[in-house]
Formats: C-alpha cells, structure tokens, sequence
C-alpha cells in the first residue's frame, strides 16, 4: 500500500508539472501552431514569426511545429483556424495580426482550454490570450525622421518638394493611428512643411498596383518612400530603380536588395519576440489575459545601423544627426505621446 500510495503522489507531481508548464501530458508534448495569414515567404513579419518558431524548437526535442497559411481571405480565417485546433492538439497557437483578437477571442468561447498568442495585437483581459504590440510609432518616428532629412536634403535623386510617400497594403487600426501619424511625426521634426502622399493597395500582393501607385505618387513630387504593403511591396522597389527614389523601409534590413536606394532599415524583433514568447508558454510563466507594448527599450524595435550599408548616400552631416536622433530614443530621451489606438 505504500508503494503503491508512493506511486500515485509521484504521478501527480509529475501531472501538476506538466500542467503548470503549458505541456501536454500526451506523448505529443508541446505542440505549437503557426497561424500565418496570408502567405510566409516575401512578408518580412511572417518569415521572423515562423524563424522565432524554428529557433524555439530547435533548442528543445519535445517540441513540434505546424505552419499552417491561411491565405489572404479574411473571411475564412475563423473557420479555418477553427478547424485546426477543434481536435485539441496544440499547446498554444501563435499568429501575428491585429485582426485576430477578435477572431481568437470568439474561439475561446468555443476552445476554453486552447491558448493563444498574438504579436503586433493588444488585448487585455480574455484569459486564453496573451497578445504583444510593437511600438510601430516609435519605429515609425525613426524611419519618419531619416525621410526628412532625405527629402530636404541635395541627394541627386531628391527633388525640391517636401513630401514623402506611404504605401499600405490596407488599412487597419494600428495603421492609421500609429504608423503613418509616426512616420508623419519624424519627418516633420525636420521640416514641419513636410506632407505626407498616402496611398492603398487593396491587397498584400499586388506589385503592379504598387508600382503604378508609386508612379503617381514620384510624379506628385514624392522622392522618398515606405511602404508596408507585404509582397506588393516589390512593385515599389522596381520603381525606384527605374526612375530615381528613395526607400526608407519598416520592419526588417533590405540595404543589400536596393543598395544605394534603401537609406535606412527599421526593425521589429519579431523573431526574438516569438521565441522569447514560446519559451515563457512552455515554462509556465505566461499570463494570459495580459496585452503588453514592447519597443527599442524592451530590444524588439530597433533599427539597422550596424550593417555596412547604412549612411551610403547620406551625407555626413545627415549621418551624424540621425545618429544622434537615434540614440536619444534608443536611451529614452525623447519624450512623446504615444496616440490611443
């Protein structure tokens, strides 16, 4: 009998350990699904997201990887997904989009014991839900900044007009109330004068609506751009070479795809954050219900000064002022309002 009454005690410490981990207590151990929607490859966000994935289970053997594409259909996004995990058999689902707060919110209701984690999303309070938003003004703020020093600069591809360009895939919440009011911000830092020719896609491939909506805009006087626009994004970059512009680009470092064109990378540590996120679900210290913003001070926003191509084409004395803008808001030294969402 107390061998026996020995046994079950050590199987429930061992139960209790894996329930407090996050872990399944099944021979699947800690499953994770990668919900990407849209396509992985030629979406910088996507790709980091599923490399972050990759790191996390490299490092551990009792881990196993889905990546599921959802494709761009919105509309089938909750279906699908809850197709997925209707079975049971992920530890936690990861995915990166504001629009699926509310899609994995309605899902709790249906999968109470399915766990979430959302990045580039806040929303607090949903105990199956831990979502992480990147300070995308602050990075737009940067990039903003560097695309005023261009546009009132004599670069030989800038011209006389104070107005610089931003191309969307389409519009969304974290879009127009932090991104592009950001990138307005820096610039106009440099000239209040600046104005802003903002465009959109309609959808995250289209390359030639891109291009021609960077034409239009080259032609309205615009000589730099951002975009975040997914793989459309490469109807810009054409048009650049192709009649003389330059990129300042969100996200992730391009120089070597458009030297002497791309004078600055901004860049989300999405692949650090995903990795970091894991780790925290299969150790048992994520909160769920918990939303938090990360940004340069956290390390998950940052921006490419340390490749060999940045400050190719700017002048030394832009170099040094953006440098020195750089540092105050990688030690806190600007002060700012960030605007509500």
């Amino acid at each position: 009998m107390k061998k026996l009454l020995l046994a079950c005690v050590v199987f429930c410490l061992v139960c209790a350990l894996a329930l407090a981990s996050g872990k399944k207590e099944d021979s699947d151990g800690f499953s994770v699904l990668v919900y990407v929607t849209g396509v992985t490859a030629g979406s910088p966000s996507y790709e980091l997201m599923v490399l972050g994935a990759q790191d996390f289970a490299a490092e551990h053997e009792d881990v196993t990887i889905k990546v599921y594409e959802a494709g761009y259909n919105q509309a089938e996004w909750l279906s699908q997904l809850a197709d997925l995990i209707a079975n049971g058999s992920y530890s936690v689902v990861v995915a990166s989009n504001p629009a699926l707060t509310d899609i994995c919110s309605e899902l709790s209701v249906r999968f109470p014991s399915q766990k979430f984690i959302i990045t580039d999303a806040y929303l607090e309070g949903n105990d199956s839900i831990r979502s992480y938003l990147f300070n995308q003004y602050e990075q737009a703020l940067v990039l903003g900044y560097l695309a005023g020093l261009i546009t009132v600069s004599d670069l030989s591809d800038a011209n006389p007009e104070k107005k610089i360009g931003f191309i969307a895939a389409q519009e969304y919440p974290l879009l127009n109330n932090h991104i592009v009011p950001g990138f307005l911000d820096g610039a106009r830092l440099i000239d209040p004068e600046v104005e802003l020719d903002f465009r959109v896609i309609g959808n995250w491939y289209d390359a030639s609506k891109c291009a021609e909506l960077a034409r239009s805009m080259m032609a309205s006087g615009v000589d730099v751009f951002t975009a975040i626009a997914g793989g459309a994004d490469t109807g810009l970059f054409q048009v650049a070479r192709e009649n003389g512009a330059y990129i300042v680009y969100m996200n992730t470092d391009v120089y070597e795809s458009a030297p002497g064109i791309v004078l600055g990378c901004g860049l989300m540590g999405q692949r650090e954050l995903v990795r970091d996120a894991l780790d925290d679900a299969y150790n048992g210290r994520t909160v769920y219900g918990q939303a938090q913003i990360v940004g340069f001070s956290d390390g998950y926003v940052g921006f490419a000064d340390d490749s060999a191509l940045f400050g190719q084409g700017l002048t030394e004395a832009a170099l040094r002022q953006f440098s020195a803008f750089l540092d105050d808001i990688r030690n806190g030294r600007l002060s700012y309002t960030l605007p509500a969402l």
